[in-house]
């Protein structure tokens, strides 16, 4: 009787004469033959091999998790490559002005996820500026210097064509009644060429981690210049 139990059923022995392989892809199974002879060596038997098993295991398990994000990250990359290659052609179709600014402000935010874009002008003060605010709310006139003194926050210190960082809410001169939404934003300068004042492109956005100084700036950049060539042309 004792034999009986002890013995595997005839048909799962069968299977797994067969196909063995079966057994060493089951992580659960490999886990309880190896405790199983663990425990039939008893307790002062160092198992060498079996040590030098589970810690190659933990190995793998840290690099199928390290491939993982690997692949995570390709992905995440892939779909912002995709993203600014759409901002990119559609800057293409706007035939004048006004349709360059629509295409800021409703256009560029649904492409790129965002929840305000602003170009902000140095140089229009006072009462132009106002009426540059009515005719499109996108557009902030700014005195001289308020560019780089706003990406360099008032440091010594050139500002970088990209500058990525999170806030703890947005400027209200900039951004509005969004400002208090407003978490991180990527400033993107534009030089509009000799003798003219430099411009700014803010893409704001209420997720903290949208944009982070330890992300990468070359799609930023490559589109901040698609953006600078294309306000050069309109103020030709």
């Amino acid at each position: 009787m004792t034999d009986d139990l002890s013995r595997i059923d005839d048909a799962l022995r069968t299977r797994i004469l067969a196909d063995p392989a079966l057994l060493l892809e089951d992580q659960d199974i490999m886990r309880a033959l190896v405790a199983a002879n663990d425990k039939a060596m008893g307790q002062n038997v160092v198992d060498l091999r079996g040590i030098a098993m589970e810690r190659l295991e933990e190995r793998l398990d840290r690099l199928e998790d390290a491939h993982r994000s690997v692949i995570a990250a390709a992905y995440e990359n892939l779909a912002g490559t995709n993203m600014i290659h759409r901002a990119a052609l559609a800057l293409l179709d706007p035939l004048d002005f006004n349709a360059f600014i629509a295409y800021l402000s409703q256009d560029l935010p649904t492409i790129l996820r965002l929840d305000s874009v602003q170009l902000v002008l140095e140089g229009a003060e006072g009462e132009a500026a106002a009426i540059i605010g009515r005719i499109a709310p996108a557009v902030v006139a700014t005195g001289p210097g308020f560019v780089d003194h706003y990406l360099t926050e008032g440091r010594a210190h050139s500002p970088r064509p990209v500058t990525l960082r999170q806030i703890a809410y947005g400027n209200e001169g900039l951004y509005g009644a969004q400002a208090a939404h407003i978490q991180s934003e990527a400033c993107l300068r534009l030089d509009l060429g000799e003798s003219r004042r430099p411009a700014l492109v803010l893409l704001g956005s209420e997720d903290p981690h949208h944009f982070d100084p330890q992300h990468g700036t070359e799609l930023l950049s490559f589109f901040g210049g698609m953006l600078e060539r294309s306000m050069r042309h309109w103020l030709k």
